[in-house]
């Protein structure tokens, strides 16, 4: 029994130490240029479904829920966000060649159709990030003319 609170006591304070190491924010407070949504004529209904569903880990500003403040929980986020920019950055849309854009947009495609995108893991605590059939519809329909418009 000594032995596990030893244990917890070491645990406890490694959960408090951690803590204390700061974190790189995906915070930007302009929108640049290149943003997909100020180069492309963007449906609002389709805009405001990327935003909700997409731009938090896919664009150089993310609204981070409360949690993200509790490591090792920022850290996972951190993560993902990482991956999620380096994937596709809705942000830097504009610079990508006529060639990536169409690559991209037949990811896009692809990942949604197939029930890959948004991440379970992100629409389990962000609900409203869930698109309704006639959004995933009209988001689909809209990226396959954009990629058409580009072809």
């Amino acid at each position: 029994m000594k032995v596990l609170k030893i244990i917890a006591l070491i645990a406890l304070i490694a959960f408090v130490v951690i803590q204390f190491f700061p974190m790189d924010y995906n915070n930007s407070e302009a929108v640049p240029q290149t943003d997909f949504m100020l180069v492309n004529i963007v449906p609002a209904t389709v805009e405001k479904s990327l935003q909700v569903s997409c731009y938090d880990c896919h664009s150089n500003n993310t609204k981070y829920p409360w949690y993200n403040k509790v490591q090792p929980v920022a850290w996972f986020l951190e993560d993902h966000i990482k991956e999620g920019k380096a994937e596709l950055n809705f942000n830097e849309w504009d610079t990508y060649s006529d060639r990536r854009q169409n690559s991209k947009l037949s990811s896009i495609i692809k990942q949604i159709e197939n029930g890959e995108m948004p991440l379970d893991s992100y629409t389990l605590v962000h609900r409203d990030a869930i698109f309704s059939e006639k959004e995933k519809e009209a988001v689909l329909n809209y990226m396959k003319t954009l990629k058409d418009d580009l072809e």
